[in-house]
C-alpha cells in the first residue's frame, strides 16, 4: 500500500508578463518629440509643459528638449492637499 497520497496537478504556477512600467527618461536627459518619458497606470505623474498624455496614461514628449521634474502641492476637490510630481520638457 502507498504511504503517501498521489500528487495531483497544481492550479498555481502561472504568472503574467511584466508590463515594464516606470520612468524611462530622467531629469536632464535630452529627448526628441514623441519619445516616451514615463509609462504608468493611473496619474502618478502629471503632464507639464511640452508633454502630453497617451491613452494608457503614458507621458510623451511634445517637443525636443531636456526633461525636468517638479514637485508641488495641489488642492483636491475636498480641500486636502496632495503632493504631485509634474514632468515637463524644456525646449532646446
Amino acid at each position: 500500500m502507498a504511504t503517501k497520497k498521489a500528487g495531483g496537478s497544481t492550479q498555481n504556477g502561472r504568472d503574467s508578463r511584466s508590463k515594464r512600467l516606470g520612468v524611462k527618461r530622467h531629469a536632464g536627459e535630452a529627448v526628441n518629440e514623441g519619445e516616451i518619458l514615463i509609462r504608468q497606470k493611473g496619474s502618478w505623474y502629471r503632464c507639464g509643459p511640452n508633454t502630453y498624455l497617451g491613452g494608457d496614461w503614458t507621458i510623451h514628449a511634445g517637443k525636443a528638449g531636456k526633461v525636468s521634474y517638479k514637485k508641488c502641492k495641489r488642492e483636491k476637490f475636498d480641500g486636502r492637499r496632495e503632493l504631485c510630481t509634474f514632468i515637463s520638457v524644456v525646449a532646446a
